[in-house]
């Protein structure tokens, strides 16, 4: 690959733009997210400039024009994507001009107490760059109107181009898709990675996941993906279509709540990827005793549930938290482009609908819904 250290200047980018958080919808109406010019910086000190291919749209995205994650604003949203590497600051290592990489929404530094576990819990600089909207390295790279423009998650990728600390891409090779290598990048790490980082289910347990959407199809693959243990993969969703696709992929069974509970049906590991009470209090009364519990969702702050204590002690069961399926990305992508690569790992089926960058409103809208496992943002 080449190399071509700050060879570009600040340029014009397009991308879209959270004005403001809480919106209601339809946000087809109430226009939460604006497409617009704005200036970007060259590329610093370890930072590299890519061209987005493809980006796609998730509930993390969702969770920040609703308000349930509060951030800063005006924040360019996108955390999940795939682009081309076009330039690369000064001390950026092994990456170069023209290389494909996967954006990941949580960097790490390698160095802070929560990189030293192994992806247990986060990295600390990059929570803290995530929640003021900054670079890992600090600061911010978008400008419109001569104001600063918020980072989100270190990415901003629903744009034409993006400014990224090196520390928040993992590299593929170019026989990965853009739309396969962009999904890795947050549905694949958070559901898989639930499943193994954080269940390490054992050979023969039964594996329930709980929300078939982005993140819990892509954990239902992953859970295919390690078939040979003998694992029985169930799935569960409120949306007929969703297990209707679940049942193509190779699930053994498929359920509505409403059937888990009436026939008292129960896994070894259940990983709830809804982001919501009523999904997480299935999954925990779902969890067989022995078993455990990985919740992954994001439901708002405020949301409680409501679970027995006693249930836990007596029957054993554990309940475990996985941010970002407890990754360390640059460890796990190249294992799940290694199951992709052998035909375990379809992540092409998780992508329901591609959609243009101006048409961003009304995608949350269908995202809001329900409708979409993922859709992806085809940048132009």
């Amino acid at each position: 690959m080449q190399r071509a250290e700050g060879s570009v200047g600040a340029m014009k980018i397009r991308g879209a733009v959270l004005e403001r958080t809480s919106a209601r919808a339809p946000f087809i109406e109430s226009a939460p997210v604006t497409v617009c010019e704005l200036d970007l910086s060259a590329p610093g000190p370890g930072e590299l400039l890519v061209r987005i291919e493809t980006a796609g749209l998730c509930h993390s995205d969702l969770s920040v024009v609703d308000g349930s994650r509060v951030r800063p604003m005006p924040m360019l949203l996108g955390h999940e994507a795939a682009g081309i590497v076009e330039a690369v600051g000064s001390d950026t290592p092994d990456i170069g001009i023209g290389q494909r990489v996967v954006m990941t929404f949580l960097p790490r530094c390698g160095a802070c107490a929560g990189c030293a576990s192994g992806g247990r819990t986060p990295c600390v600089p990059g929570s803290r760059a995530n929640n003021a909207g900054e670079l890992l390295g600090g600061g911010r790279r978008l400008v419109r109107d001569g104001v600063e423009v918020h980072h989100h998650l270190g990415v901003s990728a629903f744009a034409t181009y993006a400014v990224v600390d090196h520390r928040s891409v993992v590299a593929v090779d170019d026989d990965v898709p853009p739309e396969v290598a962009a999904t890795l990048g947050c549905a694949v790490l958070t559901g898989g990675g639930a499943l193994l980082n954080s269940a390490k289910p054992g050979a023969g347990d039964r594996i329930m996941v709980v929300g078939l959407g982005g993140v819990g199809m892509a954990a239902v693959l992953v859970a295919l993906s390690e078939a040979s243990d003998g694992h029985e993969v169930i799935a569960v969703d409120t949306v007929p279509e969703k297990l209707a696709l679940a049942r193509e992929l190779g699930v053994h069974a498929a359920y509505t709540p409403a059937e888990i509970a009436e026939r008292g049906v129960q896994a070894e590991i259940v990983v709830e990827a809804a982001g919501a009470v009523r999904a997480f209090e299935t999954a925990v009364a779902a969890t067989a005793p022995g078993g455990t519990t990985v919740t992954v969702g994001l439901p708002a702050p405020d949301a409680r549930a409501s679970i027995s204590p006693l249930a836990l002690v007596a029957q054993g069961r554990s309940i475990v938290g996985s941010y970002l399926g407890s990754a360390v990305p640059a460890r796990d992508i190249p294992e799940y482009v290694r199951r992709w690569r052998a035909g375990r790992l379809p992540v092409e089926r998780l992508i329901s609908a591609r959609v243009d960058l101006a048409d961003i409103n009304r995608a949350m809208d269908d995202l809001a819904a329900g409708h979409a496992l993922r859709q992806m943002i085809v940048v132009d």
